[in-house]
């Protein structure tokens, strides 16, 4: 019981992060990749989009992996390697589509690095 309790846990933190979520984008992963990325830009300014890229792409890939090992815990599935590297691959895949949409908010102005963002707050 304590074992699919713990493993319940995992996989409910893990759809809140993964992209399978359709709010959790708005909600979690990028203000979540955007306070990293911030965090980040006040040791170099210039990291600021990598930095922003990493945390989305670290927040959907752990969702997603959370997700698995939650739901394989809860049922008492084991997987095989060759399984697990495929749903990995598959993972990878759906976060460099995710990440495009986060570059594409970065080039038309949605999210901004930090002088941006506090010129635009004093207007």
């Amino acid at each position: 019981m304590r074992r699919k309790l713990k493993h319940g846990i995992l996989g409910v933190v893990g759809y809140v992060l993964s992209p399978l979520s359709w709010w959790n984008d708005l909600f979690v992963n990028i203000p979540l990749a955007y306070g990293f990325a911030l965090l980040v830009a006040l040791a170099a300014r210039s990291l600021f989009v990598p930095a922003l890229v990493f945390g989305y792409w670290a927040t959907n890939v752990a969702g997603l992996v959370l997700l698995h090992r939650g739901v394989a815990g809860v049922l008492g599935r084991g997987e095989s390697r060759a399984g697990g590297k495929k749903r990995l691959l598959e993972d990878l895949a759906v976060s460099v589509l995710y990440t495009a949409v986060v570059l594409a908010l970065v080039e038309v102005g949605v999210l901004k690095p930090p002088e941006e963002l506090m010129h635009w707050m004093k207007r």
